[in-house]
């Protein structure tokens, strides 16, 4: 016969292993396929200064770790594997990975949001050691510093105006000539006396991966091909995210930026499927909210598995 789980949760962030250290505690038969970033997002910062509980901060990877005991603690099972088809025409739901099918009763979906990042090895190199992808997270580090924000869409401004309240100044390169912010953004960015402007460029390379930290950029001006630098010591990644919901096109509803449409809570559109963190949030993107719609996800599984045990 085959295994059929109670719960199967896709993903090892914070949302997905927040869902399995509720649904664990409360004795549900609980699966995480991990996927193929573990510990998600959080595992590619460094210091953790804004989740709660840690007065002097933690590390990201640190704190995903203590996460992940936790929920081993309570006795969820975890698999180095990523779903690479789900059938969630009927209950159990069927979800497949390279080798291996499984069976669940219910699905949390918390596969996060992946960074559109600029594909240069050195940016590689250099994450979580000058290169960003959260000012909000990271933002603090880079008192009276040069950074620079990558982008031209309203996170783009957001990032720039929330750096100015600790850089000393912020420089914003944009690949066009004018933004596509919202208008009261751009304003808002215009005014700002902290914040420049380079339009029509590109960034080619990051420096300087061979001292470990960031110290300038190669640009080139996508009109004449002119390469220049610019000394900084941050560089933040704001062009955009996107959620790892390939797998699901045609079964749950999206919107039409990919993210998973909720309703009622964690609820997507298919009863005994939720989702939780990143996958649905483009909004505010952080740990501690993330974690908690992890917890709300498993409530809510808890609560059906429940109703329909009762009949």
């Amino acid at each position: 016969m085959r295994e059929i789980w109670e719960v199967i949760i896709l993903g090892s962030g914070a949302a997905g292993l927040t869902a399995a250290i509720y649904t664990a505690r409360a004795n549900l038969k609980t699966l995480i396929m991990e996927g193929v970033e573990v510990g998600g997002q959080l595992s590619l910062t460094t210091l953790v200064e804004n989740y709660p509980g840690f007065p002097q901060g933690i590390m990201g990877p640190e704190l995903m770790e203590n996460m992940r005991q936790q929920a081993q603690h309570f006795g969820a099972q975890l698999r180095p594997m990523a779903a690479t088809r789900v059938d969630l025409k009927s209950r159990p739901f069927r979800i497949e990975a390279v080798e291996e099918t499984f069976w669940c009763k219910t699905l949390i979906i918390a596969t996060g949001a992946s960074t559109r990042m600029l594909g240069l090895e050195s940016e590689k190199k250099l994450l979580g050691h000058g290169v960003s992808t959260c000012a909000t997270c990271d933002g603090f580090f880079f008192k009276d510093q040069v950074v620079v924000v990558v982008g031209g869409g309203d996170s783009a401004m957001e990032e720039s105006l929330f750096l100015t309240k600790f850089a000393r100044q912020v420089w914003v390169i944009h690949r066009r000539d004018k933004l596509r912010a919202s208008k009261i953004m751009q304003e808002r960015a215009f005014k700002n006396p902290k914040i420049s402007f380079i339009w029509d460029t590109v960034v080619e390379d990051i420096l300087d991966p061979g001292l470990g930290k960031v110290t300038a950029i190669k640009l080139r001006d996508v009109k004449t091909n002119q390469l220049s630098q610019k000394g900084c010591e941050g560089v933040f990644l704001a062009i955009g995210h996107v959620p790892n919901t390939e797998i699901f096109r045609g079964q749950i509803e999206l919107d039409h930026m990919g993210y998973i449409i909720l309703k009622d809570g964690t609820r997507t559109n298919i009863p005994g499927v939720f989702a939780a963190g990143d996958v649905h949030d483009h909004i505010y993107r952080q740990a501690v909210t993330a974690a908690g719609s992890g917890c709300r996800a498993a409530i809510e599984v808890e609560r059906l598995l429940e109703a329909e045990e009762r009949g």
